[in-house]
């Protein structure tokens, strides 16, 4: 990180660790939603959440849902600049090869572009997705519900480890970082495989259920079509 970026983590590291949770919480709301819109702090709510539960053990239990909170707050402010604005605005701030590649990941896998880039740490890119989904006009209590899942997953997983390895769990993301994207995106490319398959078996068996009632009918039906039978004295 630069300088002032170092700087201002180490003031923000002794401020939040320091502080009652009264005044740590609506912090922590703030800082992440500042990161997850307009401004940038480089792993920041990671580094705040980690040493703020390796201080207090106890907090692992509630303080990441701050910091999730405060990620939803600013992504749901950067969807709604972006969803306003549309591609005009999307294309000024993002290179346009990286948009159609964002553009695709939503149209052949969902709510997954989404999730994926919210769970995992830096250096994974996430702001486009976010503008992405605003642009694209996605479901916005859907982009709330998978973000908040997402980050709350990723925050808590953090502090928890926090508390039992304290700053080296910053350590092994940046180390591990990629590899654990490889990971969660073959175990999430599998899991929508079986889902497919799971959906396009039920659409088959409905399908053939279906089938079968219709001849069932067909043969229980007289044939309207046929004169009625007269009886001869």
């Amino acid at each position: 990180m630069f300088d002032w970026l170092r700087a201002t983590a180490a003031w923000l590291q002794e401020f939040i660790v320091s502080v009652p949770i009264y005044v740590a919480a609506p912090a922590m709301i703030v800082i992440g939603a500042l990161d997850s819109s307009l401004l940038s702090l480089p792993e920041i709510n990671d580094y705040l959440v980690v040493m703020r539960c390796y201080s207090d053990p106890k907090a692992a239990l509630y303080f990441p849902f701050f910091a999730a909170l405060g990620s939803v707050l600013g992504s749901f402010l950067l969807y709604t600049i972006l969803r306003r604005g549309g591609q005009a605005v999307l294309r000024r701030r993002f290179k346009r090869e990286h948009i159609e590649r964002v553009e695709n990941a939503y149209k052949h896998y969902g709510i997954l572009t989404l999730a994926i880039p919210a769970i995992l740490p830096p250096p994974m890119p996430f702001k486009i997705f976010v503008a992405t989904a605003g642009a694209l006009e996605y479901p916005r209590w859907r982009f709330v519900v998978t973000i908040m899942i997402a980050r709350g997953v990723r925050y808590y997983i953090e502090g928890i480890l926090a508390v039992y390895y304290g700053r080296h769990v910053i350590e092994f993301l940046q180390d591990y970082g990629l590899t654990m994207l490889a990971v969660v995106a073959v175990l999430c490319l599998v899991g929508l495989a079986a889902y497919l398959a799971l959906k396009r078996f039920r659409q088959r068996r409905n399908f053939l259920r279906e089938t079968e009632i219709a001849k069932n009918n067909a043969e229980v039906m007289p044939d309207a079509t046929a004169p009625p039978s007269t009886s001869v004295r």
